[in-house]
């Protein structure tokens, strides 16, 4: 079982749903009322501590999230950086770094398996409620509010007008020659996309066959120039022609594009996942991380965050305020629904381990 799955039947009905304008988004459970959920009618004081990943995405949280949260609430919000690790040690010791985590969905589960973080109410958050949200995305550990996926990135410029429409495509180096990038042991491995390119259906992916995985791993080795192992790598790569394909996170090339750059993304075959919002154990101001996570599921609130950074947002009536042309880089669009899947957290936890070994002695081969 997935536990960040889209149902897709579920999220297209809400998209659909919005086409009506602002009346579907009263009805479709925006948390319009905020007298009654206390969210408006009540001001603070006071600092919420919030773990996310900054950069540029941290700074568009900040511009869509965090101050106008500050300006309605009166709670100011402090940012903290911090990898799973270290947080899971600080919250063990009984000195949780943050009052909110905004991390993976799969690091969420991990630290509850851990006994890491509180059990949610859902009650506390009702702008969760009849929000169209898939269900999987309303565990006891997180809340997800956005997706986001790896997928395809090409330069347009390399292949004769030729454009990979898969990744069979980018796995054959002579009718789209030159040179690729892969990304190394910093998320989970890319075997999925070997698989799609050696004939796997989308739907039939799971369990994975990591010997079959890593035979098609090997057919394609010799042409991949980079392993990265940062975010804002294969852009890089990309523009100085070091390679002319390479997976790539959806949304880091959207300022070179936009400056002119001859690049493109494939979102055929995109693995998506969902980043959350969780609380840690012994977190000291939970009455302000419910209301940070119940405004950040604002469709409102989504939809200003996906116009300026393109992580795709959770609730389906965000998309009523967001343009075609930025909602062409969401993971969660219509258009990219039926195009790609969803990473099965649960089988990536339980086979981490000797994977991504095998994953790195491969690399290091």
């Amino acid at each position: 079982m997935r536990d960040v799955g889209i149902d897709r039947r579920v999220f297209l009905r809400g998209v659909a749903g919005v086409t009506g304008g602002a009346l579907s988004i009263t009805a479709c459970g925006s948390g319009t009322d905020r007298t009654t959920s206390g969210t408006r009618s009540t001001r603070a004081t006071g600092t919420l501590v919030v773990r996310d990943s900054g950069g540029v995405a941290g700074e568009a949280k900040r511009k869509a999230v965090y101050d106008p949260f500050t300006k309605e609430t009166g709670i100011r919000i402090r940012v903290v950086k911090m990898l799973y690790p270290e947080m899971l040690d600080r919250i063990k010791a009984g000195r949780p770094p943050c009052d909110v985590m905004d991390t993976n969905m799969s690091d969420l589960l991990l630290f509850q398996r851990a006994g890491a973080v509180e059990e949610l109410d859902h009650d506390r958050l009702r702008n969760t409620r009849n929000a169209g949200i898939a269900t999987s995305l309303l565990t006891s550990y997180g809340v997800g509010k956005e997706y986001w996926a790896s997928v395809m990135a090409y330069r347009t410029d390399a292949f004769g007008g030729r454009r990979p429409e898969s990744w069979a495509d980018f796995w054959d180096t002579g009718a789209f020659p030159g040179s690729r990038a892969l990304q190394s042991a910093m998320d989970w491995p890319e075997l999925e996309f070997a698989l799609l390119a050696d004939g796997v259906p989308m739907d039939r992916l799971y369990p994975l066959d990591v010997d079959r995985a890593f035979r098609a791993l090997d057919r394609i080795k010799d042409s991949v120039r980079r392993f990265w192992d940062d975010g804002n790598a294969p852009g890089v790569l990309l523009d100085r022609k070091e390679v002319v394909a390479s997976t790539v996170w959806s949304g880091r090339l959207t300022r070179l594009m936009a400056d002119g750059a001859p690049l493109a993304y494939q979102w055929n075959g995109a693995r998506r996942q969902t980043n959350g919002y969780g609380i840690p154990k012994g977190a000291s101001n939970v009455d302000a991380a419910y209301r940070l996570i119940d405004f950040a599921m604002r469709p409102e609130v989504q939809a200003g965050l996906a116009r300026i950074y393109p992580l795709g947002p959770v609730v389906p009536a965000a998309y009523a305020s967001i343009p075609s042309t930025a909602a062409a880089d969401l993971a969660s669009s219509p258009g990219h629904l039926q195009t790609g899947f969803d990473l099965d957290i649960d089988w990536w936890i339980k086979n981490q381990a000797p994977v991504t070994r095998r994953w790195q002695e491969w690399i290091r081969s």
